[in-house]
Parts: C-alpha cells; sequence; structure tokens
C-alpha cells in the first residue's frame, strides 16, 4: 500500500508541475482527490489493512496529500503570474504617444443665431411660446383676418391634412401644416390677457420653389406686443435693437408700406446691406438694401377675435425667416448651404468638427 501512495504520488507531482494551465491542474485535482480520484480510492481500501498498518499508511497518505497540495498551490500562482506577464505585454501601451484626439460637434449656424435671437428677446422682458406644426386653418387664417375669399390665401393656402378647400365638405375641420408662426399669437392671446410680450419660434411650410433665398419650410421668429399705449414707435425701437445686435451697431433699418391682412398699418423692414454696407454689391443687386421682413400694427379685427379690446389695447407684431438672419450674420450668399450637410461648410462655425 505504500508503494502504490509513494509511486502515484510522485507521478501527480510531475503532473502538476508540468501542468500548463489553469484547466490542465484542475483536471490533475480530480484525477486525484476526486470521488473517483486514485488517492481517493486508495485511502477508501485503508479500511481492509490491519490494526498496525493503518497509522503507517496513513501517515504517508496524509504527507503526500499535502505535499500535492502545496505543489497545486504553488503551480496556480506561478501560472497567473505568467499568464499576467503575457498580458501586461500584449496590452502595453506607449504613454509617450499623443493621445487620439476626438472630433467634438458645435451648434449648427441656424441654431447659434436662434440662441442669440432668443436672448436678446428675454433681455426685453419676452417670454418664448411654442405650437404645433399641424394647426387648424382658424389659427392660420381666420382669425388672423384672412377668410377663405380672402386673396392672400392664395400664396399659402396649401398642405392640408384634412378638409381641403379643394375637396367636398367632410365636416371635419380644416386642418393644415402651418403657412406661419402667428397661429401661436392667436392661440396666446385667447389664454393670456394683456400686457403680452412674446416670440413664436418654429418651423413652417409653404408652396414656394426652391432657390438661394426661398424654401417650401423654413424656420420663421415672429414676436407679438399687445399693451395699452402700444405705437409703431416700439416696434422701431424693437426691430432696431433686434439688428443692430444681430448684424452689427452700424446697421441702419429701413421701413416701406406694405400690406399684410392681420397688421394695419403694415411695414416691409429693410436694413443696409451686410455684405457692403449699404454702397452697393451683387448681393443687395446694388440697391444697398436688403428686404429681411414683414411687421405692423396688429390689426383690430385680430384682437377682437381673441377677446381683447382694440379701443384700449394696441399692439405690434413681425415675424423673419431664421435663414435670413443667418445668412446675414455670416455673409451666406445661398440659404441652401444651411440645409446641406457639407463639412467643408459647416467646419466654418467651429472649431471641433
Amino acid at each position: 500500500m505504500q508503494e502504490k501512495i509513494e509511486a502515484l504520488g510522485r507521478e501527480l507531482l510531475q503532473k502538476i508541475e508540468t501542468a500548463p494551465d489553469a484547466a490542465a491542474l484542475e483536471a490533475l485535482r480530480v484525477s486525484a482527490f476526486g470521488k473517483k480520484g486514485g488517492m481517493t480510492a486508495i485511502l477508501k481500501s485503508m479500511g481492509t489493512l490491519s490494526v498496525e498498518e493503518r497509522p503507517v499508511v496513513g501517515q504517508v497518505a496524509n504527507r503526500w496529500r499535502l505535499k500535492l497540495e502545496a505543489a497545486m498551490s504553488a503551480q496556480t500562482e506561478a501560472l497567473e503570474s505568467a499568464a499576467l506577464a503575457n498580458r501586461l505585454t500584449a496590452e502595453k501601451i506607449d504613454v509617450t504617444l499623443p493621445g487620439t484626439a476626438h472630433r467634438m460637434g458645435h451648434k449648427h449656424p441656424m441654431s447659434i443665431v436662434l440662441d442669440e435671437v432668443v436672448d436678446i428677446f428675454l433681455g426685453m422682458g419676452f417670454s418664448v411660446a411654442e405650437g404645433s406644426e399641424v394647426e387648424l386653418a382658424y389659427y392660420v387664417f381666420d382669425a388672423l383676418n384672412t377668410p377663405a375669399t380672402h386673396p392672400a390665401r392664395d400664396m399659402q393656402d396649401t398642405l392640408y391634412i384634412q378638409g381641403a378647400p379643394t375637396e367636398e365638405h367632410t365636416g371635419l375641420p380644416s386642418m393644415l401644416l402651418r403657412t406661419q408662426t402667428s397661429s401661436v399669437q392667436i392661440r396666446v392671446m385667447e389664454k393670456q390677457k394683456p400686457p403680452i410680450r412674446i416670440i413664436s419660434p418654429g418651423r413652417v411650410y409653404r408652396k414656394d420653389e426652391v432657390d438661394a433665398t426661398h424654401s417650401p419650410n423654413f424656420f420663421q421668429i415672429e414676436a407679438l406686443v399687445v399693451d395699452k399705449g402700444i405705437t409703431m414707435a416700439d416696434l422701431k425701437g424693437t426691430l432696431t435693437a433686434l439688428t443692430k445686435s444681430i448684424f452689427g451697431p452700424d446697421t441702419r433699418t429701413r421701413f416701406r408700406p406694405h400690406h399684410f391682412p392681420y397688421t394695419e398699418p403694415s411695414a416691409e423692414v429693410d436694413i443696409s446691406c451686410y455684405m457692403c454696407g449699404g454702397r452697393g454689391c451683387r448681393v443687395c443687386k446694388n440697391e444697398g438694401w436688403i428686404e429681411l421682413l414683414g411687421s405692423g400694427m396688429v390689426h383690430p379685427n385680430v384682437l377682437r377675435h381673441c377677446g381683447i379690446d382694440p379701443e384700449i389695447y394696441s399692439g405690434f407684431a413681425f415675424g423673419v425667416g431664421l435663414e435670413r438672419l443667418a445668412c446675414g450674420r455670416f455673409g451666406i450668399d445661398d440659404m441652401r448651404l444651411l440645409y446641406d450637410p457639407d463639412m467643408r461648410f459647416l467646419r466654418q462655425f467651429g472649431a471641433g468638427i
């Protein structure tokens, strides 16, 4: 029995010391000390020995058990150290090399100008109001003093979702993609009594052809002020502050009489050309002025539609395309560039990309 233990112990010890990996070492442990292991089987057979042989054989078996366990622990530690050394070699990083640069994005030029406009108006005591892009025709036209028979609707009366005028009457209210954010102004005036000072930025839709200055969908910013004693002087002062903040302190404004069904009196507002300073160039067609926006005093009928007495209150409103502001702010001569994902163009507006 002692010879069998000695022979098995030497065999297992040699295999343990040369085990190539942790899996092989675990297999040796099971083959030696598992339920069906060689050393386990020998220990189980000790019951057949005489009383005198048992202590001697047990001492030999216990000595080899401790020796094999120590060898397994040592080999496990050696294998782990070798694996760590291999990983350190394989995953070695040269910390003296420059790091990998990650390109960071930045704001789109339209977002830059929109944030500037919002900051300007918040500084003047305005608040920001938003509304749905799909709107009832009542809020887009009728409440703005533009009934179905009004000729001013011909250029904008399009993109209906339901109840289009060209269809048979279905009993459903007419809904369309809004052509202006003035619909937000109506909803605000219905719910809030004067004084009112808001701007309403948002996307609008029209049937314009795509060219350097037009698009069938664009971003519009409208402003509305309703209070006692509001005059054209307040409108001009507000627009002067806006244009000088966006285009520079030397920017001049010019008001030209115009007609909008929702304002009376109405005016188109021009600014001195931001490319030539008013001297005349290709952008302003040598006129020195660039048309910027439409404006006017809120029509009394619009106030009445919203339950506001025009004998007590007055107001002004104007709307401007964000694309026009961005083009003027950055000297862009074609608004289509603002929608073109050309990185060469976008990199001009920030160092991150």
